[in-house]
């Protein structure tokens, strides 16, 4: 069995690709008994946002699993493989626990740092778990995901800078205000970067929206999102008097607000300052406004200045965070080891056991005419000398299983003892194809160490 990953996102298909491959809370308990129900997937996780869809299984090894997941999402919505395959991406082995981690760590998202994925990663492992499809690997590896997410969010400050033209407002609110909290905000037109702009600053303390539009039902419309007021566009540069920061996003060709405009209402403002945010293009207020005693004005550009260069700092965050990918990863892939050396153990004694009991069965045969106290003796003697010769091997082979080339420690054994075919039997290999991509990765010298013969 190995660890599989079939999916697709942003980077790898548009929207109207991506639309199409979405699997809604409603559908997820008839999408997980569908896709466990053939022989090659035995575990199964749906990840299913606006950006990305992807299937997490535990599936038989080569191409029959991968397949068979490919088949599960083509015939599930219908699409022709052929053309599906082209958005997809597919990775295995141990590609798989990094790739789940980053995305935890919202180092694989549209917008590097945005807190919303973890959540919606465990909504998925909830789903599966509740229906079924999670066992034993993807109850450890999705938990595990969890505290790589919250160990990511609190060790480093990859969600601490505003990385949208909407919240870089807040930002610069706050430059020019010592707090937000019970401030009035006035929103001249009524499109969706303005009702994002004045959803982040009411989140952030904003008391109270005045709303104005040309069309004064638009206005009224998202003053209630709010329980705001709308205000008849006429009234606008009366009303601003009251408010402390305007956002201005409409779809006029010049200025709608010039410095003659600001310098009238500053007169009823007793000196407030006054925070205007234009991201309209082209834009709605003179940039002479900006000549005025306490007027702050910021456009566009000044915006994406301030997203850039948190970009660039989200950016060094990342690489902390990959720095605590890789240490859970290695934990990760220690516990798979560890789940290892219990079916070898077993292997091991198994054989040993299949010997003793043919040998003893040999010399009480030359031994002939013993009573059954003397066969028992025989039969203890035998049992002690197995015990104490695999008691030290089968100690450290426990003690390896947590180091760091316990897989090494492992596979050498296996070869010692002769069970290189035994492994199903025993349960053994279950991930064996993880483990043997990671083995693969110790290079030529490991793989020279280990007799070049890892693997089932």
């Amino acid at each position: 069995m190995q660890l599989t990953l079939v999916g697709l996102s942003h980077k790898t298909a548009p929207i109207e690709i991506r639309e199409k491959l979405t699997f809604p809370a409603h559908r997820q308990a008839d999408a997980l008994s569908l896709c466990c129900s053939g022989e090659h997937v035995a575990e199964a996780v749906i990840l299913s946002t606006c950006n990305r869809t992807e299937i997490y299984a535990v599936t038989t090894g080569g191409d029959e699993g991968v397949d068979a997941v490919i088949d599960f999402i083509a015939d599930y919505h219908d699409l022709d493989r052929h053309e599906l395959v082209r958005y997809l991406y597919i990775t295995r082995g141990e590609a798989v626990v990094r790739h789940l981690f980053r995305v935890v760590a919202s180092l694989d998202s549209m917008v590097i740092g945005e807190a919303q994925i973890l959540g919606q990663v465990k909504e998925a492992y909830e789903h599966a778990f509740d229906n079924g499809a999670s066992g034993r690997a993807f109850n450890r590896l999705f938990r595990q995901s969890f505290e790589v997410g919250k160990r990511v969010r609190t060790e480093t400050e990859i969600g601490e800078n505003a990385v949208s033209i909407s919240y870089a407002a807040v930002e610069l609110a706050r430059k020019v205000f010592d707090s937000l909290e019970g401030r009035t905000i006035l929103v001249l037109g009524a499109g969706k970067m303005s009702e994002l702009t004045a959803k982040h600053l009411v989140c952030n303390g904003v008391k109270a929206v005045l709303v104005a539009n040309r069309t004064y039902e638009r206005a009224v419309e998202l003053a209630e999102r709010f329980e705001g007021e709308a205000i008849r566009y006429d009234d606008l540069f009366t009303r601003m008097a009251e408010a402390d920061i305007l956002i201005s996003s409409t779809a006029a060709q010049n200025y709608v607000i010039t410095r003659d405009d600001v310098a009238a209402t500053l007169k009823s403002r007793g000196g407030r300052p006054l925070f205007l945010i234009d991201i309209a293009v082209p834009r709605d207020i003179d940039p002479a406004v900006n000549e005025l005693s306490n007027v702050f004005v910021y456009d566009i550009d000044d915006l994406n200045g301030v997203v850039e260069s948190n970009l660039e700092e989200r950016m060094r965050e990342a690489r902390r965070a990959e720095v605590i990918i890789d240490e859970e990863i290695a934990t990760f892939v220690s516990w798979l080891e560890s789940l290892e050396v219990v079916p070898t153990i077993a292997a091991i004694r198994d054989k040993a056991e299949v010997i003793r009991q043919a040998e003893l069965e040999k010399a009480l045969r030359k031994l002939g005419g013993l009573s059954e106290k003397e066969r028992k003796t025989v039969e203890a003697l035998s049992c002690s000398i197995v015990n104490k010769m695999l008691h030290g091997p089968t100690a450290r082979l426990h003690q390896a299983a947590g180091s760091k080339d316990g897989y090494t420690v492992l596979e050498t054994a296996r070869q010692l003892y002769g069970l290189e075919n035994t492994g199903a039997r025993h349960g053994h290999g279950v991930f064996r194809n993880l483990l043997n991509m990671r083995a693969k990765e110790l290079g030529d010298e490991k793989r020279k160490e280990m007799g070049d013969s890892v693997g089932c």
